[in-house]
């Protein structure tokens, strides 16, 4: 049973035509996170933000707030307040699925009420949440006579950040997040897409992203000017150069800073959840986490093709094969990509069709025998990002897969938008996946979304919303440089506090020598590039816990899978977890995670291209319980470059009075799993 309480602890009135300067101050319950709200004397509004523990330390320096309205002026100065209000909440609540059965939110929140004294007295109201694990704040216009129909074309939002913060970025991009990831000072992260996350000297790690992102832009962050490390909300544009379009009232998405003092505790926060709304399916019985293998990793290797003729993978007699080894490894459910027609016609205007079978694939015929063995069939829709098309297409291609008792999609965006013009992160964009993911939702179709926006938190609204990518993902390793092993252990603090990410973990053939025969077809490998994984086989079974998905495929060929010791990793482990615990970590260089399932649990670990030794304490068991505990390790021997795929398995008996030594390879991992005994 959820538990909610809501108090409101004071309100404030300010008189309309106070031209001083106003200071308002609301923190976090714990007192540890504070915001000041402060109107100057022209009239314009800054938050800044600090963190008080054993000393005061200044996290956001004084930030502008506001926008700039298409043919109008700035709404950003000659404003008054005209009411304060604060308030208190504290719930919780459950989720379907996720890295925590029950969530708390427990938050006070400050709501400012300002006016324009003159020009078009517009008003604005800005919220503020304080959580003791961060702050977030959004704005919300009402209709009003100068704001009916009209276009913001910049937010004025602003991070002052410190410039000699430590800083894990990407490049701002308005069409992927597929980039890899690098470490420098805050000024040098000139142009960045969110999350972004930093280190303060004194040794307290941040993140910026957003929550709630529906009807409005995504943001990227640019700095102001460079060096100085003050960002400005930079928001992807439609193609006509404006930003939003507003035909109503206006709610903006949460601007969010994650704030702990341990990296841990970034990955722990359940800030951007707690920041959307409650759940909209009433029934949510469908919905349920997943372990998958797919039709998908072939192609990528080159071996096989997604277009009909003599290589392609996605025929019956294959999807019937998949189907069998899923159900033999108790293995949940089979994607089959390149299952329709369409793949011949890539980047033409309509050239997919998400409703008719490939002459070789049958589509009834497969999902009847899914459905008998008891093996949840995953269908895919591949869009080329020609948005028109695909929704004229989707009520009837999401019907096809509730005829066939089909409760999963994965869906793709790659290649350019359609309208030509439009980016993968602008409005319009951000309202299709809005759409699809609403319709998908009156099918009883859980979503997996690849070349999408970053997540936001949204998959609370609407738990459907499992998954997606919005990384730079497995598939990289087939036929490019590839990612190296500091790759992942940076990705849980970065793209991974957005949201779960398909990565698709779990590769066995590390230098591809099950790989004869096979054409480059992406053209990034060139002439001369070892492709490869770049990681050791304890690191790929490590990745299947520390990357938290809900939808988590194994997904190399099963042909690497089959009579192979370690696969019983992936057999036995859970992707639906009741707790989660990051035992120990720095980021890019190494995380340990363990998450519980009832009272089983699984611990992850990675570590970037250095071996490195890590003591646990297992403290976290239940006291009065003996573990069975089996290991997965890397080899005395093992090492990335040279020997990637030696491994060993080992068993004791532990319990929570018990330490575990976790030695990792050079690029290695572990993973572990800890069941009770029965007495």
């Amino acid at each position: 049973m959820n538990k909610f309480h809501y108090l409101i602890f004071s309100v404030l009135i300010i008189v309309s035509g106070c031209t001083s300067t106003t200071k308002q101050s609301i923190s976090s319950p714990d007192g540890k996170v504070n915001l000041d709200l402060n109107l100057n004397a022209s009239g314009e509004l800054y938050y800044s933000v600090s963190y008080k523990d054993k000393k005061y330390i200044s996290l956001i320096s004084p930030s502008a707030l506001g926008f700039e309205i298409k043919n109008q002026e700035k709404l950003q100065a000659g404003l008054i307040i005209t009411e304060i209000k604060t308030t208190e909440n504290n719930e919780t609540w459950n989720q379907p699925w996720g890295q925590f059965k029950t969530v708390k939110n427990h938050y006070r929140q400050l709501v400012c009420e300002a006016e324009e004294k003159t020009n078009l007295k517009r008003r604005i109201r800005v919220i503020f949440r304080v959580f003791n694990d961060g702050i977030a704040f959004r704005y919300e216009l009402p209709i009003q006579k100068s704001l009916t129909k009209y276009a913001i074309t910049k937010e004025l939002s602003g991070f002052a950040l410190s410039p000699d913060n430590d800083t894990w970025w990407a490049m701002a991009d308005y069409n992927t997040q597929e980039q890899l990831f690098q470490k420098t000072k805050q000024k040098e992260a000139h142009w960045v897409n969110t999350p972004i996350t930093m280190k303060t000297k004194e040794g307290i790690y941040m993140s910026i992203h957003e929550a709630a992102l529906i009807n409005y832009p995504a943001m990227t962050l640019k700095q102001d000017s460079s060096g100085i490390a003050v960002y400005h909300t930079d928001l992807v544009p439609w193609a006509d150069g404006e930003c939003v379009k507003v035909n109503d009232s206006l709610q903006t998405p949460w601007r969010v800073i994650t704030i702990s003092d341990h990296p841990g505790g970034l990955i722990e926060s359940n800030i951007l959840l707690n920041l959307n709304a409650p759940s909209k399916i009433e029934n949510s019985s469908w919905i349920k986490p997943l372990k998958y293998i797919g039709i998908w990793w072939g192609m990528h290797l080159g071996t096989h093709t997604w277009n009909e003729g003599a290589r392609h993978m996605a025929n019956t007699e294959n999807a019937l094969r998949y189907i069998d080894f899923a159900k033999k490894h108790h293995i949940d459910g089979v994607v089959i990509e390149g299952w329709n027609k369409g793949w011949d016609k890539w980047g033409k205007d309509s050239a997919f069709d998400q409703v008719t079978s490939a002459s070789d694939f049958n589509l009834k015929q497969v999902a009847e025998y899914a459905r008998q063995n008891g093996v949840t069939l995953i269908g895919h829709h591949e869009t080329g990002g020609d948005i028109p098309c695909y929704e004229q297409t989707m009520e009837k291609a999401f019907a096809l897969c509730k005829q066939y008792g089909i409760h999963a999609v994965k869906t793709g965006y790659a290649g350019g938008i359609r309208p030509a013009g439009e980016h993968h992160f602008g409005q319009y964009m951000v309202n299709h996946y809005q759409k699809a993911i609403e319709t998908a939702a009156r099918y009883d179709l859980m979503m997996d979304v690849h070349e999408t926006v970053k997540p936001t938190g949204l998959c609370r609204t609407w738990p459907n919303l499992m998954t997606g990518e919005g990384v730079r993902g497995m598939e990289w390793e087939a036929w490019s440089d590839g990612n190296k092993p500091s790759h992942t252990a940076l990705l849980p603090f970065t793209r991974g506090l957005a949201g779960p990410m398909d990565y698709t973990p779990g590769i066995f053939d590390l230098l591809y020598k099950n790989r004869k025969t096979y054409v480059k077809w992406n053209g990034q490998e060139k002439q001369g590039m070892q492709v490869r994984v770049h990681s050791t086989l304890a690191h790929q079974l490590g990745l299947f816990v520390v990357l938290y998905s809900p939808m988590q495929m194994a997904a190399d060929l099963i042909e690497n899978y089959e009579g192979h010791p370690a696969f019983q990793f992936i057999e036995q482990t859970s992707v639906n977890y009741d707790e989660t615990k990051v035992l120990d970590a720095a980021i890019g260089e190494y995380i340990v995670t363990a998450r519980r399932t009832g009272n089983n649990w699984v611990i992850g670990a990675l570590s970037n291209e250095t071996a490195r030794t890590i003591n646990i304490s297992l403290n976290f068991l239940d006291k009065r319980t003996k573990y069975e505990m089996i290991i997965f390790r890397d080899a005395d021997n093992t090492h990335w470059e040279t020997s990637p795929d030696t491994y060993s398995i080992d068993t004791k008996t532990v319990e929570a009075s018990a330490s575990h030594r976790i030695q990792m390879a050079a690029g290695g991992g572990q993973a572990i799993l800890l069941k009770p005994i029965d007495k």
